[in-house]
């Protein structure tokens, strides 16, 4: 069974709801604890005939088909309770991001048990992605891995490719359903069953188990005849929700729908929304690594002034928990071949860059995936997470010099994706290779200003000791 605090934020984006076009998929992944190391890393294209994934997790063997696409993840350093591979885009330019923790409510629960041996959040990745060309394809392979396998958990998984983004939300051990989120729209994910309203007879936007349907029915689910709420048959409004989940979903739409009024601790929020303005990957940014800015909830009262109860209300985005946040983000204003960008940040999201990294390579950088399970500075993941133990004691002392660094690389981000488009259209090389050799260069200079940082950081902290003492400052 999953550790019931590794739980995440997600927020998905039509194409027609951001600001360039492209469809995007984004999820922070909070770990077990303030210690989960994570690696970025890609799989090359294989043949693997009679070839079978066995889950040393959960036990279950799943044939594999014959030949695996190549793929982007982001698993954990150490594999010895599984890979969690958590987020990637394989070689179709479909992004894969699983999983978002939420819950079954105990009637469900009491009929479709979970199971033990079945298909958990730590193969989910590592099972679909390889394997399909669409999101919506990702959502079929998933769901019927569900039914034969089972899962033992609960959760939410979301897929996207230049087109489309799909929702899927498991219901029990063996039942789910899948969503194709309107292109005009955004949904936020926080830890809770979020789908509504789902069309049976719409199978170009709905997909369910094959027995959903008599399930509900067998077993007198469903509470409001001629609608198919899937959130109100499945999922939970509880207290814990009120004050751990929908104040996610209540500060992202206050930040894209700012005319709305709604309540922190609403159970009726919507999942979709038609933003304000379009959303730009800063946009989506900010949320991931927001902690209530500007708001009385805000741990750090950076803004507003709440008492401290209030500061700590809720349960925050960006947290000490945080380790990995990926943004599948597929273009469609450039060839496909450079379409696809994994944005990625490791260690406290308050406090690190997303750099762009193109999903059609051959290799990742080196302080991307060496990561260690003990504390080193020459990885990007325990480089990230020291600053996060140097800064927040001292938050407001090195806010400028933070946010200084964190605005650079977010503009030389984009300076390098404009740099590597212009250059590649036309292009009659290797794109593979030309596009390893730029995420290098890209992740470089984001790290080597990461290390100026660290640098200055720990100049300034030298400063800010309690035991200074002047000779002579008394007298």
């Amino acid at each position: 069974m999953k550790n019931p605090s590794s739980d995440c934020t997600e927020i998905l984006v039509g194409k027609a709801a951001s600001m360039d076009g492209s469809t995007i998929v984004a999820r922070n992944e909070d770990g077990y604890g303030p210690i989960n190391p994570i690696k970025f890393v890609v799989h090359e294209a294989k043949e693997q005939k009679n070839a079978s994934y066995v889950s040393v997790t959960t036990g279950v063997r799943v044939p594999l088909p014959d030949h695996a696409y190549r793929y982007t993840a982001t698993p954990q350093a150490d594999q010895s309770d599984g890979q969690y591979e958590e987020a990637g885009i394989n070689e179709f330019n479909v992004g894969m991001s699983s999983t978002e923790t939420t819950a079954t409510n105990a009637r469900v629960l009491g009929y479709d048990p979970l199971v033990h041996n079945g298909v958990d959040e730590e193969a989910m990745l590592t099972l679909v992605l390889p394997y399909v060309k669409t999101a919506k394809e990702g959502a079929i392979r998933l769901g019927s891995l569900l039914e034969k396998y089972g899962t033992g958990e609960c959760n939410s998984i979301a897929f996207n490719d230049k087109n489309e983004v799909w929702l899927l939300e498991t219901a029990g051990g063996h039942h789910w359903a899948a969503m194709r989120l309107p292109d005009d729209c955004y949904a936020i994910v926080p830890n809770q069953t979020v789908m509504q309203e789902v069309d049976l007879n719409d199978t170009d936007n709905f997909l369910v188990a094959t027995d959903l349907v008599k399930f509900v029915e067998k077993h007198h689910l469903n509470l409001q005849p001629g609608h198919f709420n899937f959130r109100d048959i499945f999922g939970t409004q509880s207290e814990a929700d009120a004050y751990y989940n929908t104040p996610r979903t209540w500060y992202g739409q206050k930040l894209f729908n700012p005319e709305i009024d709604q309540e922190p601790t609403s159970q009726d929020m919507p999942m979709v929304r038609k933003p304000t303005k379009k959303l730009a990957i800063e946009d989506v940014e900010d949320f991931l690594s927001s902690h209530y800015n500007g708001t009385k909830y805000d741990p750090f009262g950076t803004f507003a002034s709440g008492t401290k109860k209030e500061q700590q209300q809720f349960r925050s985005i960006a947290m000490d928990r945080n380790q990995a946040s990926s943004i599948l983000q597929i273009r469609n204003d450039v060839d496909d071949n450079h379409a696809a960008i994994q944005w990625l940040s490791l260690g406290f999201f308050a406090y690190s860059p997303y750099v762009p990294f193109y999903t059609n390579i051959k290799d990742t950088p080196e302080d991307y995936k060496n990561t260690t399970n003990e504390v080193s500075i020459d990885n990007v993941y325990w480089l990230e997470k020291t600053l996060s133990v140097m800064i927040e004691p001292h938050y407001h002392e090195y806010s400028d010099m933070l946010h200084a660094y964190l605005e650079g690389c977010q503009s030389y981000a984009r300076q390098r994706l404009e740099v590597t488009d212009e250059v590649i259209d036309g292009f009659t090389s290797d794109v593979s290779e030309f596009l390893t050799e730029s995420n290098q260069k890209t992740a470089g200079e984001v790290s080597s200003r990461t290390h100026k940082l660290f640098n200055n950081i720990v100049k300034k902290g030298l400063m800010l000791s309690k035991t200074t003492w002047e000779k002579g400052q008394n007298l």
